[in-house]
């Protein structure tokens, strides 16, 4: 299991990698998070949901992601509350001291996932959520520690040195945590270094003698961890650059934003993330209204930043605007919510750029999808996440085909336009076309090529900076 000092460390990263090193070396490989929370998902394979980072740690495991390998899933809605995903479906939206109630069903639950998913496999590797050293949290603890003790499973745990203070943050989780615990961990990790790692080895002798833990390498920074798919909205990426300008609102409750990805690997596009407290620009091409956990408080959030106010300059400039789930919700003349799902609101008047109107319903629609851009006439693959039903008159000049039905929506100018589609810029002739018709050309042939090909450098990196036989050897030390 690796556990880190604290969140963002670089844990979802390096469990890629060991995944697609020990893969590549012709072991049956799964990655496993008992525990994760995360706006950014992706759909199964078996029809559920599970964090963005799983879904690409399988793909590092050349298997199709599954809802074992992230059974517990928790989309935070508010500052108080999360929805709870549960094997890949919606269990409840629970309030924090509510969910600690679930834990030891929740357990249950991740175990069930992990002793299916070790049947005929040769490692897991196992990815904790923040730290061990929340000492608050220990208590019926399924994402870190506890989850390790109920499994038997040895850690090894990763400092983040870009921070500052790694010795204090692996030497200081070990003094905290209880002597049960502090057993379990066997080795640790340097990540993120910067300059001569050689600079640090009386570091790393400090911090073994300090905790008597193995020392597995110190690994430097590595450079193309951009061009993967990020997890957490504190790594939501842009590049500023190229001639066309996509600006993105950076909303509180974003969710699926890995549908820019594919358009950050294009050189002649500039994808810029606006935080609240500033404009959205007025030179942009395109302004892409992201997925949204909430909604309706999103939209909030737009009005209250006056990017409604820019948004409506833009069109009147002549710009291009997308809407993507629940941006595409966003559009529209009227959002209810008679059901009360995302909260106390149960209507609201939308942006008005587009005719049409949604309702929130409560099941989950949630599949992998493929059809046609039907301007264009390119095929299309991506899957739908979204609750809710979207009708009206723009309905009639749909964006997409999908399974022999018009999905999604164009305004009569042909210039807004919104659907459900995540991921639709993986596919790589639509994406050439979509960026012809910004008067740019695409330079990027092959995205999820582009992806795979990171992965295997990741892999190649870690294996040249840590001990790989050494983890190997580990995994069986307890």
């Amino acid at each position: 299991m690796i556990q880190g000092s604290g969140s963002n460390v670089g844990k979802s990263l390096i469990v890629a990698g060991l995944c697609r090193f020990f893969t590549n070396e012709g072991l049956k490989v799964r990655p496993f998070k008992p525990q994760n929370m995360s706006n950014n998902a992706a759909v199964t394979a078996d029809g559920g949901e599970i964090g963005r980072a799983q879904a690409l740690q399988a793909m590092a495991c050349n298997c199709e992601p599954h809802t074992d390998m992230n059974p517990i899933l928790l989309k935070p809605e508010s500052e108080y509350g999360s929805q709870v995903i549960v094997q890949g479906k919606r269990f409840a939206t629970l309030h924090a001291k509510d969910y600690f109630v679930q834990k030891p069903l929740l357990l249950g639950k991740a175990l069930e996932s992990f002793s299916r998913l070790k049947k005929n496999t040769d490692l897991i590797i196992i990815e904790g959520a923040g730290s061990p050293a929340e000492t608050n949290l220990r208590k019926g603890d399924i994402a870190n520690m506890g989850f390790a003790e109920a499994i038997g499973a040895p850690v090894i745990i990763i400092g983040d040195i870009d921070r500052g203070g790694v010795i204090a943050q692996l030497v200081g989780t070990h003094v905290v945590i209880s002597p049960k615990d502090r057993k379990r961990i066997v080795g640790f990790i340097i990540n993120k270094f910067r300059g001569d790692p050689n600079l640090f080895l009386n570091g790393i002798k400090d911090i073994e003698l300090k905790t008597k833990w193995v020392s597995l390498g110190i690994l430097p920074w590595f450079q193309s961890a951009w061009k993967l798919p990020a997890e957490d909205i504190m790594d939501i990426k842009e590049k500023k650059g190229g001639h066309i300008k996509v600006v993105v609102p950076k909303l509180n409750r974003i969710s699926n934003f890995d549908d820019l990805d594919p358009l950050l690997l294009e050189q002649n596009i500039s994808v810029e993330i606006i935080s609240p407290g500033k404009p959205l620009p007025g030179d942009a091409n395109l302004i892409i209204l992201p997925g949204s956990k909430s909604t309706i408080s999103d939209l909030q959030l737009i009005r209250s930043e006056g990017w409604d106010i820019d948004i409506f300059a833009h069109v009147r400039r002549g710009g291009h605007i997308l809407g993507i789930c629940g941006g595409y919700q966003m559009l529209g003349n009227t959002i209810r919510d008679p059901q009360k799902i995302e909260g106390d609101i149960t209507e609201t008047p939308g942006l008005g750029l587009l005719n049409v109107s949604t309702t929130m319903l409560p099941e989950k629609k949630l599949q992998n999808v493929s059809g046609k851009h039907i301007s264009s006439g390119t095929e299309i693959s991506g899957y739908e996440m979204h609750i809710g039903k979207t009708i009206g008159p723009d309905c009639k000049n749909p964006l997409l085909m999908i399974d022999g039905k018009g999905s999604g929506a164009v305004g009569t100018n042909n210039r807004i336009s919104g659907c459900y589609l995540h991921g639709m810029f993986a596919s790589d002739t639509f994406r050439s076309k979509f960026l012809h018709n910004l008067n740019s050309i695409s330079v990027l042939s092959d995205y999820q090529g582009s992806v795979n090909n990171t992965l295997d450098e990741l892999a190649k990196y870690l294996h040249q900076n840590m001990d790989t036989r050494q983890f190997l050897n580990l995994t069986r030390s307890l």
